[in-house]
């Protein structure tokens, strides 16, 4: 416990990039996608979401870590636990980026806090990320990473949760080896969970590859924006992810808009249709 304790000398450090929206990224990620959008132009608005693609974290080959993340204790703390799990993010909308923008971010570790969970002590670590264009803030983000230790294969597993609304429209996808390759390439992720079938199966103990979770949040959000007849300005996106979802299964991408027209609901079903992945939107 102490050696976690020492952890909390992270807080308040801070890391800065510069990162560019680019005709090529943009014009591969709405490939990736699956949309028949034309080629980006210099000036179109950065579809909301799509910003989760910049700022990779790039550092040397050598510097990576045995599961391809960097090593752990640069910026983020070199918590001594061996899983690692975004957990989910408030993301609050101030401007639209658009392509052709050099665009800056400053991350700061918000706070290191350790809690008591079913397989023993975990570390939830939380950020704060702004990001800004030569107009001024553009998106202000808050960060949940959550390390834990390896689970018991003897516990039972959670229970699944219930869908949080009634779907009014829905889709479904099955994300495939290629689709995940070409995600991870746009992101520079090297996190073998999301591409090394004997590691993450043999090392990790999950049963298939994992599909990203800024990959099924996107196809959330697409089925959003493909199910409104109008231009969706948001004001927020907050997500969670509740449990992983695995290459080759299908996914079911639902959505519930509120009565009012001024928010929404979006979920991710896995193929035995838990909850995987819950959104909440609110729109200006």
């Amino acid at each position: 416990m102490q050696d976690l304790e020492q952890l909390k000398q992270w807080i308040g450090r801070s890391e800065s990039a510069v990162d560019y929206v680019t005709v090529p990224a943009i014009h591969r990620l709405a490939a990736t996608l699956d949309r028949d959008d034309p080629i980006p132009k210099v000036g179109d608005p950065l579809p909301y979401g799509w910003h989760l693609i910049l700022f990779p974290r790039v550092v040397r080959h050598s510097q990576l870590g045995a599961d391809g993340h960097p090593e752990r204790g640069d910026f983020l703390p070199p918590v001594p636990l061996p899983r690692r799990l975004f957990a989910g993010r408030r993301v609050r909308f101030y401007d639209m980026l658009r392509i052709g923008d050099e665009v800056q971010r400053v991350s700061t570790i918000k706070d290191v806090s350790i809690k008591q969970g079913r397989a023993g002590k975990l570390v939830l670590v939380s950020l704060t990320t702004e990001i800004s264009s030569f107009r001024g803030l553009a998106i202000k983000e808050e960060h949940d990473i959550i390390y834990r230790p390896e689970p018991d294969p003897a516990a039972p597993p959670a229970p699944p949760q219930p869908a949080p609304g009634n779907p009014v429209w829905s889709r479904i996808v099955t994300p495939d080896p290629v689709m995940l390759f070409r995600f991870s390439a746009l992101c520079f992720n090297g996190h073998r969970i999301h591409y090394d079938q004997p590691y993450v199966t043999g090392t990790e103990g999950y049963p298939g590859v994992v599909i990203p979770g800024s990959l099924h949040t996107l196809l959330a959000i697409e089925t959003a924006r493909a199910n409104t007849s109008k231009s969706l300005r948001y004001h927020s996106i907050e997500w969670r992810n509740v449990r992983p979802l695995f290459v080759d299964r299908k996914i079911s991408l639902c959505g519930e808009p509120a009565s009012d027209g001024k928010s929404s609901k979006l979920w991710v079903l896995d193929d035995q249709n838990a909850l995987a992945l819950s959104v909440k939107t609110e729109l200006l």
